[in-house]
């Protein structure tokens, strides 16, 4: 059987960045059919509306609010149709970038990818997996300024996905060559 991959860049660079190498070659790797989101086309800030009608039962909601939420429930269904969903996070001063934040604001949705229970909340999107291509120009993944990697797996726990791995390129401005070798061989390990 195919396998569903949703391959997403959050690079705000779309010619030599790092992590948009990683996720093509572990995407290339992995194989399966194919879902793409770029995240350099803008994907919009939660406000107000948002927030309103993601709070109103959606048989109550009205036609603005049903268009306030149109594009999360795009993301949404796009990450429930994934088995696996491959990341690539350049880490900007220390943390993801802000489309890759955006991203996880409109995914990260009541209902659709956790609920609220008694005991606090439980993800929804169990039995995937995730593979996270974080590339970093001087914070060493794992380190105790690497505030990308820990989140990542966090909200991917937040929604379910317990089945994590990072592909690391750390401190490309130290040594290029070895992060990326090192980098590459972890991808080549995924298709053991």
């Amino acid at each position: 059987m195919t396998q569903t991959i949703l391959h997403i860049d959050a690079s705000a660079r779309t010619e030599g960045s790092a992590s948009r190498h990683l996720t093509a070659a572990i995407v290339e790797t992995l194989g399966g059919t194919v879902i793409r989101r770029d995240l350099t086309d803008a994907i919009p800030q939660i406000d107000e509306t948002w927030v309103n009608a993601n709070f109103t039962a959606s048989d109550a909601r009205t036609d603005d609010q049903k268009t306030a939420l149109a594009l999360s429930d795009t993301l949404v269904h796009e990450v429930q149709a994934a088995d696996v969903l491959v990341i690539g996070v350049p880490v900007y001063n220390f943390g993801v970038p802000a489309a890759l934040k955006a991203w996880i604001d409109q995914i990260a949705r009541a209902g659709f990818t956790f609920k609220y229970t008694e005991n606090g909340p439980v993800g929804l999107l169990e039995g995937k997996r995730a593979i996270i291509a974080l590339a970093t120009g001087g914070t060493e993944v794992g380190s105790d300024v690497d505030f990308a990697s820990g989140y990542m797996r966090h909200i991917m726990g937040f929604i379910g996905i317990t089945d994590v791995e990072i592909v690391a390129a750390d401190r490309l401005m130290a040594d290029a060559d070895k992060a990326m070798a090192a980098a590459n061989a972890q991808i080549a390990a995924l298709a053991a």
